[in-house]
């Protein structure tokens, strides 16, 4: 009888309490983990198969993070899609399906299983290797700008409409179109009112608030704003631009960049490519320090390493169109 309850005790500090699951397919992975879905997979120590795989967060019996990766893509997919509607589903992979075993989590989890001790780190003796930890996303990096960008793709409508066209960077260093008829129509007053209100989101950015006044949407990216307010109010006022709009080297360097992903295909994952409202696809490229994200038939948000917080719109232009046309043909897309 003995025996029996030492087999009982076994089976459940083996036993996995799933918290969680995600994927890690070239359309779909944690972009927080890298720019593209070989270095997603470098991250966890795995080879970058072509069918990816799923991700099973959870606890065992005595409270330890473990990350199961199976290869039964499509069981995660169901899951996922089940709890996003808010239905129950017992994800329970086939022991065939696992592929590793891996200590910690590549991923902030919020929750805890029930009834066992806290979430820690597997003792060094049982796991294979060092845990796996979240990477860091407490200052400006890599890491939150590809979070800031996921915040942008989710929440589009939001950020789109504190956007004035007319206050577009545009890529060449010159105004827009939408900049001309700005300055030819705004009153003096309108104006001086404009240049207030570029103070007040100058200020603004200081203490962690966007150009709206308002915190922004979703905690990994406040203190974002829209770059080039001040030199659309400059314009407005009559005078001439001081200094260069902010970004447009940035811009100029990241749109040249993903122009030469249509000729020389990227990583694979590097272009992902969604589905959007209407007849338009979200788009998502990354590239070395910066991510851009774009609507097929609107226009593009950049976020660079070295700009810190900052989101830089990019206005439809002559060319825009067409490079988000030839990004979305080569781009992969969720099956």
């Amino acid at each position: 009888m003995a025996g029996t309850d030492e087999d009982a005790v076994a089976a459940a500090d083996d036993a996995l309490y799933v918290l969680t699951a995600v994927l890690l397919t070239p359309a779909k992975f944690p972009s927080v983990l890298g720019d593209d879905y070989p270095e997603a997979c470098a991250a966890l120590g795995l080879a970058p198969l072509a069918d990816g795989y799923g991700l099973v967060l959870g606890q065992d019996g005595g409270g330890a993070r473990w990350t199961v990766v199976i290869d039964d893509v499509s069981l995660v997919a169901v899951a996922i899609a089940s709890w996003d509607c808010g239905m129950e589903y017992d994800l329970s992979p086939d022991e065939r399906t696992v592929v590793a075993a891996l200590p910690g989590w590549p991923l902030a989890v919020a929750v805890a299983a029930p009834g066992v001790p806290a979430p820690h780190d597997p003792d060094p003796e049982t796991a294979d290797g060092p845990p796996l930890t979240p990477p860091d996303t407490s200052t400006w990096g890599s890491a939150q700008r590809r979070l800031g960008a996921d915040e942008i793709a989710l929440q589009w409508a939001m950020w789109r409409e504190q956007i004035d066209d007319a206050a577009f960077p545009s890529p060449n260093g010159g105004s827009t179109p939408g900049d001309q008829a700005v300055a030819g129509k705004v009153s003096d007053q309108e104006a001086a009112n404009r240049d207030a209100s570029d103070r007040d989101a100058s200020e603004n950015k200081a203490t962690g608030d966007d150009v709206s006044g308002h915190e922004g949407p979703g905690e990994n990216t406040a203190g974002f704003e829209a770059a080039g307010t001040q030199a659309a109010g400059n314009q407005a006022s009559g005078g001439t631009e001081k200094e260069p709009r902010k970004g447009h080297n940035g811009i100029r360097r990241v749109l040249a960049e993903a122009r030469a992903y249509v000729d020389s295909p990227p990583p694979l994952g590097r272009v992902r490519s969604s589905f959007a409202s209407g007849e338009a696809r979200m788009l998502r490229a990354d590239g070395p320090g910066w991510s851009l994200v774009a609507r097929t038939d609107d226009i593009a948000f950049v976020l660079l390493d070295d700009k810190p917080g900052e989101v830089l719109p990019v206005g439809r232009g002559p060319q825009l169109p067409g490079l988000l046309e030839a990004l979305d043909k080569m781009a992969v897309r969720p099956s």
